[in-house]
């Protein structure tokens, strides 16, 4: 019998060697020189080595996926759906297991693992629904005679690298879609969490995909310069930091690539002295807080206006202490749980200290919470920093940590300019009782993502994930039509016809 991922796996993790990779559709364990370390977070243990590949194994997978694609592309849409199908009833069927997988490597709490994973899923049932989403577009009659029409065909070879803070969801944001509109598509999970994208592909390949048609291969720069810079690769989709969304966007591009990128973000929370309180705390909790605050949509900066501060501080400050943090890796409630690595958390209470040290005010500070239970894992208790200025370091660096700044305006048209000019444009939010103020900031807010009392505006999965400026690279969004347009290129057919042909039924003489 063919070996399979959780077999290797298994047989990885008893020796701690790399974890496998995924090309014609067999697992292989791949012999590196280099390694990088996948720790649980909870812990600080070891749990897996990823291979560093090179430019010859991702060779081996898109050489693979070209062949696959000449068959993949004229499986009838309807086929592929089918097996996205199967493939989403499996994910039903594996959803706790998976949801413990994504806690273990990354951190984040099962409450949080099982959100994580459901909106990954509802692209997949997105994704279900091909047939009609790929439909083209006829017009009779653009000049007499003359009829028009626009199919929409797959590009060819796909690419999707991964971060590690939603090891289900951005990986299911790409390849359901990609493989879907009939693409072949080769997935590079993030080398900090590899063993739920693993996983993940393990399934679909347990629902009927056929061998090629989705690879994966591990690594880290090495391996992304040979993915963008391949000649067989066609488009590439990203999700990280703006710097790196950048260089991928770049890059690509010089390569005849088309690429959609993902960035960073400062995301605001607007607060109005009119505000629903403890709507507007939960909220924000919920916002800077979950996740450990490791999402390019936390709401990691609440923007008071005028008297909305000393309203919000008191609950707000009492609600974040009660957070309990600690192991995520076992059965428990809504705990928080730790960051990535230590070396995150270092960057963290680097920044909380620059924080202090240019006029900040430390109303909570997480930097010294102890999780006795677990001593060595990477933990960092929730903070609460006051009185944050425009020009501090922290007020314009990403945090990607549970860190919550607070910004006071006199009135909301400065604070509003404020946000305005900043570089990143991802999400931005403002919790009001007023609709006039309400449409207001929702008509000037320069921001692709907004909420309206919603602390967390991420969009479904039938609506595009839709960062502007230094929060996205590329001209089509991640999610929904933009991804399908993203996906497939437009073909347009003009036909005349000047008369019936020899022994046509309909010929006269």
């Amino acid at each position: 019998m063919p070996k399979t991922s959780s077999t290797l796996i298994k047989k990885s993790l008893s020796k701690l060697d790399p974890c496998p990779i995924f090309i014609g559709g067999k697992w292989t364990v791949p012999k590196t020189s280099k390694t990088t370390s996948v720790y649980n977070p909870s812990t600080g243990q070891v749990i897996a080595e990823t291979p560093m590949c090179g430019a010859d194994l991702v060779d081996q997978a898109v050489q693979d996926a070209q062949r696959a694609f000449a068959d993949w592309s004229e499986t009838p849409p309807v086929e592929r759906a089918r097996i996205l199908f199967r493939y989403k009833m499996l994910l039903e069927d594996e959803f706790e297991s998976l949801a413990k997988s994504i806690s273990r490597e990354h951190g984040k709490n099962l409450v949080e693992a099982r959100g994580d994973l459901r909106r990954g899923i509802e692209v997949v049932e997105y994704a279900c629904g091909i047939p009609e989403l790929l439909k083209g577009e006829v017009l009779e009659n653009v000049a007499r005679g003359i009829d028009c029409e626009m199919v929409r065909q797959p590009n060819g070879v796909c690419v999707g690298i991964c971060p590690y803070n939603f090891p289900a969801l951005v990986p299911m944001w790409m390849f359901p879609l990609a493989i879907a509109c009939g693409n072949t598509f080769i997935l590079k999970p993030s080398e900090k969490v590899p063993l739920t994208g693993i996983r993940l592909i393990e399934l679909l390949q347990k629902a009927g995909l056929p061998p090629g048609v989705l690879n994966v291969i591990h690594g880290g720069r090495e391996c992304v310069d040979a993915l963008l810079k391949h000649p067989l690769v066609r488009a590439i989709s990203f999700v990280g930091s703006s710097p790196v969304a950048k260089y991928i966007f770049e890059t690509g591009n010089q390569h005849g690539k088309r690429v959609q990128a993902a960035g960073g973000a400062k995301n605001y929370v607007f607060v109005l002295p009119d505000a629903d309180f403890g709507n507007s705390v939960n909220g924000l909790v919920d916002a800077a807080f979950g996740c450990a605050g490791q999402r390019c949509m936390a709401g990691s900066t609440a923007v008071t206006i005028g008297k909305a501060a000393e309203r919000l501080l008191d609950p707000l400050s009492k609600a974040v202490k009660s957070i309990e943090v600690g192991p995520t890796d076992r059965e428990h409630g809504q705990r928080m749980g730790a960051v990535i690595s230590s070396q995150h958390l270092d960057r963290i209470k680097g920044l909380i200290d620059s924080g202090v040290k240019q006029g900040a005010s430390l109303v909570v500070d997480g930097r010294k919470v102890q999780v006795k239970a677990e001593p060595n894992g990477f933990y960092l208790g929730p903070t609460i920093i006051d009185r944050v200025q425009t020009g501090m370091e922290i007020a314009k660096e990403e945090v990607f940590g549970p860190v919550l700044n607070i910004m006071r305006f006199d009135d909301l048209e400065a604070a509003i300019e404020m946000a305005n000019g900043t570089p990143f444009g991802n999400g931005a939010c403002i919790y009001t009782q007023s609709g006039k103020a309400a449409r207001e900031f929702k008509h000037r807010i320069k921001a692709g993502m907004v909420g309206i009392n919603v602390g967390v505006p991420a969009p479904l999965a039938y609506f595009p994930f839709s960062g502007w400026d230094y929060s996205f690279f590329g001209d089509l969004h991640l999610q929904g039509k933009e991804a399908i347009l993203f996906f497939t290129r437009a073909k347009v057919t003009t036909t005349r016809w000047f008369r019936f042909g020899e022994g046509d039924i309909w010929h006269k003489e």
